[in-house]
């Protein structure tokens, strides 16, 4: 049972969490895949690349190839930047975040994302919305191992009973469990949670800051 009076911290994960980002990263693995004459994502695919870092769902998409240097070198051409526009910010994201700052919590991101997070922070100007960060190029491991959600929890000297991380995805949750925090599972009813929600202001509800 997470007793809320003790929490912190609350951490996010970036894609089905802050942003609604099938649309992009369906456009941006199709383009891969099409290159290299395969078809596009099937519903499978999707949701595992969904939760891998670009590296593991690239390991996952060609397992013909022993040597993945021609893929990670078109990715370099491609880029994810033009697919940013395909984001879709979350809805009462912004007045979340506005509320948790004024309530004192520490606000931060664990997310499977390695060079594009910087980006789509600066060009939806959520820079200055959290106090730390951490991608799957910050750590060996990235989740569904917990140490994003250690390392925040280092930095700002928390225990596990003090976070409360709120993904979309098994990963998120096991990565919780592992850490021993709080979970909150977003727009995933079947994903096993403390709480499962489907808005921002439900969120706001449950710290009782709205």
């Amino acid at each position: 049972m997470v007793d809320l009076m003790k929490i912190k911290a609350v951490v996010f994960d970036c894609d089905g969490v802050l942003f609604d980002t099938a649309a992009a990263n369906r456009k941006y693995f199709d383009e891969v895949l099409s290159i290299f004459g395969k078809e596009p994502l099937n519903e499978e695919q999707f949701v595992n690349v969904h939760m891998m870092t670009v590296k593991g769902a690239i390991a996952y998409l060609f397992p013909e190839m022993d040597d993945l240097t021609i893929v990670y070198d078109r990715l370099k051409i491609i880029g994810y930047h033009k697919f940013i526009e395909f984001m879709h910010m979350e809805d009462g994201l912004v007045d979340l975040l506005t509320d948790l700052k004024k309530h004192g919590y520490i606000r931060g991101i664990a997310t499977n994302r390695t060079n594009t997070m910087e980006d789509v922070l600066k060009i939806f100007d959520l820079e200055s919305y959290f106090e730390m960060v951490v991608t799957a190029a910050m750590v060996q491991n990235p989740k569904p191992d917990p140490e994003q959600l250690k390392m925040i929890m280092d930095r700002f000297g928390l225990t596990a009973d003090q976070i409360l991380f709120i993904g979309d995805s098994d990963f998120d949750r096991q990565a919780a469990a592992s850490s021993n925090v709080g979970f909150i599972a977003f727009k995933a009813p079947d994903l096993a949670a403390d709480w499962n929600v489907d808005s921002m202001d439900e969120i706001a509800g449950i710290l009782n800051i709205n």
